[in-house]
């Protein structure tokens, strides 16, 4: 597989964009579901079917659970005023973790798990998750909550990470959007996790704008193109796609932090999925291995590949 030389910084048609919202906050009762048909689709012409379906029953699993707990409680105004005082996220991740109903949550999604055909390493995993006491689940929610995962128990860490994105979407979803402020370069204005991934949109009134996307809470917000997403730097950014990619995912480099970030173009790929597409692009992950840069973000799906 061979890469394209860097890029010149694309243009975005300033003149499509008309004035995008900051943040899009995550619908629940929906968006598990559609990226597990976005992934069984792409699923079905790709040489990592196997686990692009397996991951495909993940997606669903998480939908049933969202699906059973309905709607979080509305966060409160007061706290999310003070958040916004402070420079910091309306939803304090320390809080939500403690939250009674997340032990419930996680023995939900693990059993819904059990239904999804996996390899006999996955079924192992989910077995030992399933088997942990309380206080060894939320050592592994903080392992997400970093964004590093342990290499030898990355497996167990993602059957937490698909109950703790269903738990946080489902608080995201009940934020007031025009109280989400920025944070800082490569936080969530949300919740305070990493992103995963950025995409240039082709929404009605957003043509051309790039959102990043919540590893985590699965909120979307407004990030300027030509600039990166983990150290703010607008110098030294280029662009590499796999050969004959088409445009629809480059990955975005940085000389300043040497970090690289997935970016997917939705013009160039209707119905992309944030999550599915970096999913099932993992050529590209597989290409910047070989580039002086890091993966910047957090996206534990890849973590073990």
């Amino acid at each position: 597989m061979a890469g394209k030389a860097d890029l010149a910084p694309d243009p975005t048609a300033i003149g499509e964009v008309s004035s995008p919202p900051f943040v899009r906050l995550p619908d629940p009762d929906s968006l598990f579901a559609r990226r597990a048909a976005r992934l069984r689709t792409l699923a079905s012409v790709s040489q990592l079917e196997p686990y692009l379906r397996f991951v495909a029953g993940l997606f669903e699993a998480q939908q049933l659970v969202a699906t059973q707990f309905g709607p979080a409680e509305a966060t409160d105004g007061l706290e999310t005023a003070r958040a916004a005082e402070f420079g910091m996220p309306p939803i304090d991740r320390a809080k939500a973790a403690d939250d009674d109903s997340l032990a419930a949550m996680f023995d939900r999604l693990f059993a819904e798990a059990e239904m999804i055909e996996k390899p006999k390493s996955a079924a192992s995993a989910l077995a030992s998750v399933a088997a942990a006491h309380r206080a060894g689940r939320r050592d592994m929610a903080n392992a997400v909550f970093s964004g590093l995962l342990p290499p030898d128990a990355v497996a167990e860490h993602i059957y937490v990470w698909a109950a703790l994105q269903v738990h946080f979407s489902r608080l995201a979803s009940r934020l007031d959007p025009k109280a989400v402020k920025p944070v800082a370069d490569g936080i969530c204005p949300a919740c305070g996790s990493l992103p995963s991934i950025s995409m240039v949109v082709d929404w009605t009134g957003a043509h051309g704008a790039r959102f990043c996307v919540c590893s985590l809470c699965s909120t979307m917000w407004h990030y300027v193109r030509i600039k990166c997403v983990c150290c703010g730097s607008t110098k030294g950014i280029g662009y590499k796609e796999v050969e004959d990619g088409g445009g629809a995912v480059k990955a975005e480099t940085c000389d300043e932090c040497r970090s690289w970030l997935k970016i997917i173009y939705q013009k160039n790929s209707p119905g992309a999925d944030p999550v599915a597409d970096d999913v099932a692009s993992l050529g590209m992950d597989m290409l910047m291995r070989a580039e002086p840069y890091r993966r910047g973000g957090f996206a534990p799906l890849l973590a073990g590949l």
